[in-house]
């Protein structure tokens, strides 16, 4: 240690492993760069292999190009590479690594052993190096390609390896990077081995499902739906879950920027304000989405280990990406499937929310009762009750849908009319027509959908086709009542309610300059908004539907989202309210409503954009196959 306090120039050892910790922090951070290499070498044949969860040994082999005798000093010299030539080249990257830091931060805190042949070269070349020193260079047989050895990490720097997990959690960290490399690289074959045996192959097909199925299995596979998006030099491609697959953090949101696997709060948000309402809160989504954007507008010279990424227009990043998501989704029929029933059922506690009553309540429509006459007294005693019947239950409320004030009946994306049949060529090109059930939700399936019941006074049991579907009365009115509140704000036709007294807030900069830049985005919210001076602003009205949520609250949020993106904002920061008011106008659980009620709200909920899914994300339907319900009966195995 230096007491006298003296400046001076630090020895070449010490410079070169104090630059190893800013790109090999971990046995993980070594696979990454040896891979990435093969990949820029051009390799379409890779195997990665560990020991100890790379603390002992990591392995990568490939078949790519090599390496020239010549080069192979060169290539371990700190800031030495073939990628670029000058700063201007930093503006058109297309390789995964570029910065020359790579084999040089690695040698200098293990032992390196590289064995390169490049296609036109009789001989391969052996290299050792160890602690950044040169031990042995020597001509062997060896096929095309390269194979790197890298041995016991950071066995010269014992302060940096004591930070080091246990090979168990290395090896994790080394098999999630590893999983990106396979997933953003279908048409590479990749093997990994771990202790010796092998943990994940993929033959290289350039099939990105076939990936996704080998990394994730056969459960996230079958319930991805693909992307392809691509506007004005932006493409987004690959799969997204549905919503089903959801999960608590957002680990298996996958995407990657010109094939390198990043992490940006823009794509992200992007992301999930694209699945909007469609996920439930602190919910998120399967994504594998491979982004092609100008190499001149992303800097991923942010940080040596390259994760973090800039845009230069961080707004139309993120409106490609949420419009790419939203447009994938926006008519896929998203009823959720029961599971398959097994041999027991785990009960789950009542709902506060849906009192249980009578257990069944038989409706039948006019068709129905025609066909099932004994049911009709049935039907003839419940209509006498909906009428007024004293014997009606105290939770009940007759004509409680039509008191909501419902929108008016109006066409959407989702109640497109589809054919009921569609054309198939057969191989000598002739075409025949083959029926097909429409979707549960549609206007063709409406004469053969029946509403059977109520149970618990909340949930409603319609038949259709070889399947049961019940729809939660709560959950689809406030879905109604949400898309007709987005409606009038998109026809900007939401009215205000004027604060008596005005509310009075003070802005910082950023915010002040937020509110400048976007005050017609809060004027199309139903804000009222005046400089009184300085930085003080007065509220004097506040959208009058949001009126009984605290004001302030909603505007710092809308400010916060702003700064993102101006339509971000106007939705994502206020949906979640206007989500809370739509539940206390809605019919509730445990409220009894008519058939014809039932029939109504099902016609309504047809036309919304999303009818799946309520505003805070849960399933308004969920459907049961024949199968299911034969299988708890035992009649089928």
């Amino acid at each position: 240690m230096n007491e006298t306090g003296r400046i001076h120039v630090l020895d070449q050892g010490t410079v070169d492993k104090i630059a190893a910790g800013e790109v090999v922090e971990r046995p993980q951070s070594v696979i990454k760069e040896l891979i990435e290499n093969a990949i820029d070498a051009g390799a379409d044949r890779i195997t990665a292999e560990i020991s100890d969860g790379g603390i002992t040994k990591i392995r990568v082999t490939d078949n790519g190009r090599g390496i020239s005798a010549e080069d192979i000093p060169l290539a371990f010299l700190r800031h030495a590479t073939s990628k670029i030539e000058t700063a201007g080249d930093l503006m058109s990257l297309r390789t995964l690594g570029f910065r020359g830091e790579a084999l040089s931060s690695i040698a200098a805190v293990s032992r390196v052993e590289m064995i390169t042949k490049r296609p036109e070269d009789l001989l391969a070349v052996r290299y050792l190096i160890e602690g950044g020193r040169e031990k042995l260079c020597e001509e062997i047989g060896a096929p095309d390609g390269t194979t790197i050895i890298v041995r016991d990490l950071f066995y010269n720097t014992p302060a940096r390896a004591k930070f080091l997990k246990t090979p168990l959690t290395e090896a994790a960290h080394v098999g999630d990077f590893v999983e990106q490399l396979l997933l953003a690289n279908p048409g590479i074959a990749f093997t990994y081995i771990v202790n010796g045996r092998t943990t994940l192959a993929t033959s290289g097909s350039g099939m990105l499902k076939d990936v996704i199925h080998h990394v994730y299995g056969r459960e996230i596979a079958a319930h991805i739906v693909p992307v392809a998006f691509e506007e004005e030099g932006f493409s987004v491609a690959g799969f997204i879950g549905k919503p089903e697959i959801s999960r608590g953090n957002r680990n298996f949101e996958n995407y990657y920027i010109n094939g390198r696997y990043v992490k940006s709060r823009i794509i992200s948000r992007g992301i999930e304000d694209g699945y909007g309402t469609k996920l439930m809160q602190h919910q998120y989504p399967f994504t594998c989405l491979m982004i092609t954007a100008e190499s001149s507008s992303v800097d991923v010279n942010v940080h040596p280990t390259k994760m973090d990424v800039r845009f230069s227009d961080e707004k139309a990043v993120y409106e490609y990406v949420r419009r790419a998501v939203r447009d994938t989704l926006d008519g896929l029929e998203m009823v959720v499937e029961s599971p398959s029933v097994g041999p027991s059922i785990k009960k789950e506690p009542a709902s506060e929310a849906a009192p249980k009553t009578k257990p069944l309540q038989p409706f039948e429509t006019k068709a129905a009762a025609a066909e099932l006459p004994a049911n009709k007294a049935v039907a003839e005693e419940q209509s006498v009750k909906e009428a007024g019947d004293p014997d009606m239950p105290k939770n009940s409320v007759s004509g409680a849908y039509e008191k909501a004030d419902l929108p008016e009946a109006g066409g959407s994306r989702a109640a497109e009319s589809r054919p009921a049949y569609a054309e198939h060529a057969d191989s000598k090109g002739r075409f025949e027509q083959l029926s097909f059930t429409p979707k549960f939700l549609s206007e063709e399936s409406k004469p053969m959908r029946r509403i059977v019941g109520q149970i618990f006074s909340t949930y409603w049991i319609c038949e259709y086709g070889d399947k049961v579907y019940l729809f939660d009365q709560h959950a689809a009115h406030e879905k109604v009542l949400f898309e007709k509140f987005m409606r009038a704000y998109e026809d900007r036709k939401i009215s205000s309610q004027s604060l008596m007294p005005p509310m009075v807030v003070t802005l910082d900069s950023r915010e002040e300059s937020v509110l400048l830049s976007y005050m017609e985005a809060f004027q199309a919210l139903g804000f009222e908004i005046d400089h009184l001076g300085e930085r003080d602003y007065a509220i004097r009205s506040v959208p009058y539907y949001l009126g009984t949520i605290d004001s302030g609250d909603l505007f710092r949020g809308l400010v916060d989202q702003l700064e993102i993106n101006p339509r971000a904002g106007e939705l994502r920061a206020y949906v979640h309210k206007v989500a809370t008011e739509a539940c206390k106008a809605a019919v509730k659980g445990g409220q009894r409503i008519s058939q014809t009620e039932a029939e109504r709200l099902l016609d309504d909920l047809m036309k919304c954009e999303d009818p799946y899914h309520c505003p805070h994300g849960r399933p308004t339907i969920i459907s049961f196959t024949d199968k299911d319900i034969e299988k708890r009966f035992k009649r089928i195995v």
